[in-house]
């Protein structure tokens, strides 16, 4: 993985497939390729690095062509060299593109070396080229011949491939990695994010699991995974990719962070009647199944993870449902239990991150009730797969670390707890009074950003530093741990503040900053007392507190005030705080804060 462009035109693609990949930068990559078929022939190009060094490259090299592939790798097998850059090719005549990962790759491999077929790289995906290359001899069609392919590969794949010597047609295939076709006049695209092509076209059809399609400039056919020759909605997006640009911020991240304010207000649009969650925003029939509900099973991956723990102590504590919270890649790969009436709620940002996906899919097959996601975007794979959706409307996400995204899927679960509550004859007008306040609130932290700019500069020369929260304040600190270890590199730790005596106070010296997050609620003196136990050792703390709470700083207590908030909208509040926090120690340090070393946006890759 990471980025795909593919283009089938009567005029030179090269502009096209470079514009689509710089659209997909954001996601993260680490090396870029092209290819391109011209009169016959076949033209690779590749770069390590940023996508700038391959349209240099292409633009040195001087080929074009009206038919390409293009795409960015984020490594998975293989090292970050040209050679292990996409797209791959077979005897001068086959080249593929690839996202995703091929788990039996070693033993088809084997095989056709045995078959007299060289391997170049090191990754998976070459096998795919040579097995195509070598079925394509067998079959009468490239189509039939990718067909009989897929059904020999094991793991994930999005895959787009085409053969020199019939260049008017591409081939792709679809099977836990996202593909879109973009349909235009006289020519086609094909992408694994819309985004890519919204330069080019807004009409779009979505390729369903399983499925392969042919792509030539006039048509379209698409085949499921029998065989059968199928129809897809055509889409018009509503996308305005309007966000691409940094204005007046350094980076992407510092204008996400700030946009936190408007994204809330977006996300509360039409939402709201009088005191009341309007219940339609989930879906049609959400009513008659929010009544129902007994339990809810949240799953998620990273930071969708950590607003999912957040929403536990909402749920249970004001919509009077249990509730489970587990990391995606976990709940695939145990018995689980399913309580009766239990919702299955996955969360995304990206709305094809594989492991949630794969969890969503699993749990059809598991007698859930019903499924409901809240993702961040229209059209995504988890959005059509579930019953129910709640649209956080953040806008386009550019930085790695998400930062509005993970506010806005909060608001979300703080208004589906609310929902739930409402159908259950509870009376919910205070989240819904809380919630409507929260724009402001997120405003009033945001001006806190000058002291703690001035606050990370002793963060310099730290290596490691530990988090703490307690209540709905736990996650929190694991996100604030979370976002300070992706983009500054700093080694963090996040704890429940009163599991300090059970291990973490071995850590506790000068050199290891501990970083607080104290809003004055029915738990602040058990934290106060953790606190001390933090000093007594020797520690420096950082304390993010709220006005009211009596915090005062001294030679090993640093306290920035927070205004006061109610309890219940306290962990999206005091997330602000922690994502600047982050960002400063990051710029301090030098480091790439919105494509930070080793990191994709969506992860679609188990």
């Amino acid at each position: 993985m990471c980025g795909i462009v593919g283009a089938v035109t009567e005029r030179p693609v090269n502009k096209i497939l470079i514009e689509g990949l710089k659209r997909l930068e954001y996601r993260g990559y680490d090396s870029a390729g092209v290819a391109l078929a011209d009169n016959g022939q076949l033209h690779t190009v590749k770069a390590v690095g940023k996508v700038a060094n391959l349209e240099n490259a292409l633009a040195h090299a001087g080929v074009k062509g009206t038919t390409g592939i293009a795409h960015t790798r984020w490594a998975t097998h293989g090292g970050v060299t040209e050679t292990n850059a996409h797209p791959h090719v077979s005897k001068n005549q086959i080249a593929l593109v690839h996202n995703g990962i091929i788990e039996n790759h070693a033993s088809l491999r084997e095989a056709l070396k045995g078959d007299g077929y060289e391997f170049l790289s090191d990754t998976d995906t070459e096998v795919m080229v040579h097995l195509i290359h070598q079925l394509r001899e067998q079959h009468t069609s490239l189509l039939a011949a990718v067909q009989a392919a897929v059904k020999q590969f094991e793991g994930a794949y999005g895959t787009v491939v085409f053969d020199k010597n019939n260049a008017d047609e591409i081939i792709v295939a679809r099977s836990g990695s996202p593909l879109v076709i973009g349909l235009g006049l006289g020519e086609n695209f094909i992408a694994s994010d819309q985004l890519a092509l919204l330069a080019v076209t807004r009409t779009f059809i979505f390729l369903e699991e399983g499925d392969v399609a042919r792509v030539t400039r006039e048509t379209v056919e698409i085949y499921n995974q029998a065989g059968e020759r199928v129809e897809r909605e055509i889409i018009e997006s509503t996308i305005h990719q309007d966000n691409t640009g940094k204005g007046e911020y350094r980076h992407y991240m510092l204008k996400e962070i700030y946009e936190q304010p408007v994204a809330v207000r977006n996300t509360l649009e039409d939402r709201l009647e009088g005191s009341r969650v309007a219940v339609k925003a989930f879906g049609e029939r959400a009513t008659e199944i929010f009544k129902d509900v007994k339990h809810v099973q949240i799953i998620a991956c990273g930071t969708s993870y950590h607003s999912g723990m957040v929403a536990r102590y909402w749920l249970e504590q004001f919509a009077g449902v249990s509730c489970n919270v587990e990391i995606a890649s976990e709940f695939r790969y145990r018995q689980s239990f399913v309580h009766e009436n239990s919702l299955l709620v996955t969360i995304s940002q990206s709305g094809e991150t594989a492991d949630t996906l794969a969890a969503l899919r699993l749990a059809k097959e598991q007698g859930y009730m019903a499924s409901m996601t809240i993702c961040n975007v229209p059209g995504s794979s988890l959005v059509r797969e579930s019953d129910l959706a709640f649209m956080t409307k953040a806008g386009a996400e550019i930085g790695v670390a998400s930062t509005k995204a993970f506010t806005t899927q909060l608001v979300g679960l703080l208004m589906l707890t609310a929902a739930i509550a409402q159908e259950k004859g509870i009376d919910a007008t205070h989240i819904v009074n809380a919630v409507k306040s929260l724009p402001s609130k997120l405003e009033e932290a945001l001006t806190l950003a000058g002291g703690i700019e001035t606050l990370a500069e002793e963060f310099a020369d730290k290596h490691h530093s530990l988090f703490l929260g307690r209540g709905s304040q736990y996650p929190i600190a694991m996100e604030g741990a979370l976002k300070l270890k992706e983009i500054s590199y700093i080694h963090a730790e996040a704890y429940a503040a009163g599991e300090l005596k059970h291990g973490p106070l071995a850590l506790i010296d000068a050199d290891m900053p501990i970083i607080v997050v104290a809003p004055n609620n029915e738990l602040l003196e058990k934290l106060k007392s953790n606190v001390e136990e933090v000093r007594a050792r020797g520690g420096i703390i950082y304390v993010f507190a709220d006005k009211e709470s009596h915090f005062e700083s001294d030679e090993t207590m640093r306290v920035m005030n927070v205004n006061h908030v109610e309890d219940i909208i306290a962990p999206v509040v005091y997330t602000i705080p922690l994502q600047l926090l982050s960002y400063y120690v990051a710029v301090i340090k030098g480091t790439d804060v919105d494509q930070p070393r080793n990191l994709a946006k969506s992860v679609t890759v188990e």
